[in-house]
């Protein structure tokens, strides 16, 4: 009987390479236990709610009587709080100075700066969100 043609016997290409290879002797795995831990485990994942610490807003109250004390009102709003500050007792020009510094502050960490009364102005860091408009009631609210 004539034998089957084959491309592979055609080209010389020789499949008979199974039988050089050699299977790599493997020693035997002895199975691994757990390791066992030394305190019991609770199974519930429940955490104190003492322990938990909140990330708690701060909302601080300064009240500047020189322009230098804008620089420790800039450092509480650089520092993630909120600041509400009263000119009462600081001249017309050195508050516009510190508005103008406190501005900068402001924009520098992506927050702004509200008046919110007269001589008060609230400075917000990027984290606070103030809603409504105080400075457009106040000339109009004790009039009669």
């Amino acid at each position: 009987m004539a034998e089957k043609f084959s491309l592979s016997k055609f080209f010389g290409v020789n499949d008979d390479y199974d039988e050089d290879y050699q299977e790599p002797e493997s020693a035997p795995v002895a199975k691994s236990t757990p390791a066992t831990p030394n305190r019991p485990v609770d199974s519930r994942k429940v955490v104190a709610m003492r322990n938990a610490k909140p990330n708690a807003s701060h909302i601080a109250i300064c009240e500047p009587r020189i322009y230098s004390d804008a620089k420790s009102i800039a450092k509480q709003l650089t520092g993630g709080d909120a600041v509400i500050v009263n000119f009462a007792r600081v001249d017309e020009s050195q508050a516009q100075r510190i508005v103008d510094f406190l501005n900068g502050s402001a924009f520098a960490v992506g927050g702004e700066i509200k008046r919110i009364g007269e001589q008060i102005f609230l400075c917000t860091p990027h984290n606070f969100e103030v809603s409504g408009d105080v400075a457009a009631n106040l000339g109009t609210q004790f009039t009669k």
